[in-house]
C-alpha cells in the first residue's frame, strides 16, 4: 500500500519569488514510520534496570515517542516538498516556512510550505550604457610625491623655543567650562595635538598658532551645531589652556638610511626609487581598475533591475556582520557586549547579492568562464609583493579553496572586459592626488 502524500499546484505568495505548496500527508503512514524508528531505537537504547536492546517497546515509546513522531512528520513534509520541488524544476533560494493546517481531513495532516525562488534573469542590452575610463601615467612626480609621503609619515619632532606654526606639535593641558562649569570630555593632561592637523575643532586649533612652551591662553569656543554630542551642539564654552612643550617637526632626508628603512639592504637610493615606482604602478593599476569596475556594477544593476530574495539577502548580511565583528576583533577591539547587527548591513547586502545573481547569469550566458591561467595571474600578482613569491605561490595552489579570491578576481575581470567591449567608453585622465585619495 501506497502511503497517501498529495500536494496542490505551486502559486505566486506575497512577492514575486515568493511561492507555497499546500500538502496533505496521511496519519496512518507517519504511524507506521513512528513505529519503525521506534522499533530501531530500540535496539541501541540504554535505560537503567534492563540491557541494551532489552528495553520493552512501550517504555520505549512513551520515552522517546514524541521525537519520533516528531521526525516522522518532517520526513513525510520534506519528501513531498522535495518532489513537488523536482518536478516544477524550481530553484529554491534559501529554506521553506513550513505552517501547519488546522482544517485537516479525518486521517491527515496538512501543511503549508512557502519559500522563495531564485529570479529568472536574462541579462539587458548594455551597449547604451556610457563608462568613464579613468588613466593615469606614473612618473618621477609621482614618485617623488610618494616619498613625501612616506617621509611625513616618519617624521621626528624636536622642542623648540618659537612660536607654534602650522604642522608643528603641542603638548598641553587643557580644561573646558561652560557656563562656568567642567563639562564632560573637555578636559585633558599631556595632550598632544598638531597645529592644523584636524584633530580638534578649527576655533580650538586656531588659538594654538604662536604659542610658545610656559604660554597659558583662555578663549571661546562655539561648537557646530551637528556637533556629535548633542549637549554641545551650538554651545559657546570656554577653554583654559597651557603649553608645556611646542616641537618642530623633522622629516628624514632621502638618504641611504631612509632608503634601508624602506627595505633596501644596500641603500641604494635609486634602487628604493625604483622599487617605489613598482610598488605605485601596482597600486594605480588596482585602483584605477577599482573605478572602473564600480561603473561597470552599477551600469549593470541600472540596465537589469531585479528583485532578489530575501532568504539570501539575509544570509549574506549575517555573513557581513559576522565578517565586521571579525574585523574589529583583529583590531583589538573587545566586541563582547558590543552588537554587530546585521540589519545595518541590508542595503549592501543586497546590491552584493543582485550582482552575484546577474555576473552569474552574465558568464553563463557570454561564456564569460575563468580559466586557469588567468587565475595564476592574480596569484602571481598576490604574490610579487612578499619577498618569496614562489613560495606564496605554492601556498595558494596547495588547497584549492585558498584560489577562490583569485577565482572571483578573475571572473570580475571577464565581466569588465566583456562590458566595456560592448559599452560607449571614453577615457579621462585623473588626477594622482585624486585617485590616491589625497585630494584637498
Amino acid at each position: 500500500m501506497t502511503d497517501k502524500v498529495t500536494t496542490d499546484a505551486v502559486i505566486e505568495a506575497g512577492s514575486a519569488l515568493e511561492r507555497r505548496i499546500e500538502m496533505t500527508v496521511a496519519l496512518a503512514g507517519i504511524d507506521r514510520d513512528v513505529e519503525q524508528r521506534l522499533k530501531q531505537m530500540s535496539r541501541t537504547v540504554k535505560m537503567a534496570g534492563f540491557r541494551p536492546g532489552k528495553v520493552p517497546m512501550k517504555i520505549v515509546a512513551q520515552q522517546y515517542g514524541s521525537q519520533a513522531r516528531s521526525e516522522a512528520i518532517g520526513a513525510a513534509v520534506e519528501k513531498a516538498y522535495g518532489e513537488k520541488v523536482r518536478e516544477q524544476n524550481l530553484r529554491v533560494a534559501g529554506y521553506p516556512r513550513i505552517e501547519p493546517k488546522a482544517d485537516n481531513s479525518p486521517g491527515m495532516l496538512g501543511f503549508t510550505a512557502v519559500f522563495e525562488v531564485y529570479p529568472e534573469i536574462k541579462p539587458a542590452d548594455i551597449s547604451g550604457q556610457a563608462i568613464e575610463k579613468p588613466t593615469l601615467t606614473v612618473t618621477e612626480a609621482e614618485v617623488d610625491k610618494t616619498l613625501d609621503v612616506l617621509r611625513k609619515q616618519r617624521t621626528t619632532y624636536a622642542e623648540t623655543d618659537r612660536g607654534a606654526m602650522k604642522e608643528d606639535r603641542l603638548v598641553i593641558d587643557f580644561v573646558g567650562r561652560r557656563d562656568g562649569e567642567e563639562f564632560p570630555g573637555g578636559k585633558a593632561s599631556d595632550f598632544a595635538v598638531m597645529v592644523g592637523g584636524g584633530q580638534m575643532l578649527p576655533d580650538f586649533e586656531a588659538q594654538l598658532e604662536g604659542l610658545k612652551a610656559g604660554d597659558k591662553k583662555i578663549f571661546d569656543v562655539t561648537f557646530p551645531a551637528d556637533y556629535q554630542t548633542t549637549e554641545l551642539a551650538g554651545a559657546t564654552v570656554q577653554f583654559d589652556l597651557s603649553v608645556k612643550k611646542v616641537e618642530a617637526p623633522h622629516l628624514p632626508e632621502i638618504d641611504a638610511d631612509f632608503a634601508r628603512q624602506l627595505g633596501v639592504a644596500d641603500g641604494d637610493v635609486e634602487k628604493m626609487r625604483v622599487e617605489v615606482r613598482s610598488n605605485l604602478e601596482r597600486e594605480v593599476k588596482k585602483r584605477l581598475l577599482a573605478k572602473v569596475k564600480e561603473q561597470v556594477m552599477e551600469a549593470l544593476l541600472k540596465v537589469n533591475p531585479i528583485e532578489v530574495p530575501k532568504a539570501l539577502v539575509e544570509m549574506e548580511s549575517q555573513q557581513m556582520a559576522e565578517a565586521a565583528r571579525k574585523d574589529m576583533e583583529s583590531r583589538g577591539m573587545a566586541m563582547k557586549n558590543i552588537p554587530v547587527e546585521a540589519s545595518w548591513f541590508g542595503e549592501q547586502a543586497t546590491r552584493r547579492v543582485k550582482l552575484g545573481l546577474l555576473l552569474a547569469e552574465l558568464v553563463k550566458a557570454r561564456d564569460l568562464h575563468v580559466k586557469p591561467e588567468q587565475v595564476r595571474t592574480i596569484v602571481d600578482e598576490f604574490a610579487e609583493t612578499f619577498e618569496d613569491p614562489k613560495e606564496v605561490v605554492r601556498w595558494y595552489y596547495s588547497q584549492p579553496q585558498r584560489l577562490a579570491e583569485a577565482e572571483a578576481l578573475a571572473l570580475e575581470n571577464n565581466v569588465v572586459d566583456w562590458v566595456l567591449a560592448n559599452t560607449q567608453v571614453s577615457e579621462t585622465p585623473i588626477a594622482f592626488d585624486a585617485l590616491m585619495g589625497n585630494a584637498a
